[in-house]
């Protein structure tokens, strides 16, 4: 099973890479999930106030459900918009790592005769 190290470092990098977050060489390395979230909030924020739509888009391709995001733009939310979105995409690229871990595919060794 993997380190809650390895962990760390695998959420920053999927974060650093879907959100064109430029880090330092250690923060590269992996960081804190504090400071990953507050990192990561404050990117939102910028999304949120310069580029809406490609954040969206990218809460889509990251398959975080409508009705979460919804809750967490509404007026009503309890937490600021940027904070609750960075906490959903904190919670879903965990997931993502997660899975990657504990379902990964068997390399193909033999294909026959396919061709591709």
């Amino acid at each position: 099973m993997e380190s809650m190290e390895e962990n760390n470092k695998l959420t920053t990098a999927l974060i650093a890479r879907d959100f064109e977050l430029e880090l330092t060489p250690e923060e590269d390395q992996g960081m804190d999930e504090e400071a990953l979230f507050a990192l990561l909030a404050d990117k939102v924020a910028y999304l949120i106030e310069y580029r809406i739509d490609f954040l969206l888009s990218l809460m889509y391709r990251l398959d975080i459900k409508e009705a979460l995001i919804n809750q967490a733009l509404s007026p009503a939310s309890v937490e600021p918009a940027n904070l609750a979105l960075a906490r959903l995409i904190l919670n879903r690229q965990k997931q993502r790592v997660f899975t990657k871990q504990h379902y990964k595919q068997d390399k193909l060794e033999d294909l026959g005769d396919l061709e591709f």
